[in-house]
């Protein structure tokens, strides 16, 4: 029987939200071991001078599968 767990990872990018959540599933499948999925929960721009979009972020729902 495989037993999963689920997790929750922000993430943020300069050039888009596709480029945030790369890094996000990137920089997980650094520390968690056996990465199958993510899911973007939420999805939020940062804006700096005059309304200019400064950044894009995600909220990722990273699922990955516990060794035995």
């Amino acid at each position: 029987m495989t037993v999963a767990r689920v997790t929750e990872i922000k993430s943020s990018s300069k050039k888009s939200f596709e480029d945030a959540i790369e890094n996000g599933v990137a920089r997980a499948n650094k520390t968690l071991k056996n990465v199958r999925g993510a899911w973007v929960k939420e999805m939020e721009v940062e804006c700096g001078d005059k309304g200019k979009i400064t950044a894009y972020r995600v909220l990722l729902k990273v699922t990955f599968v516990l060794n035995d």
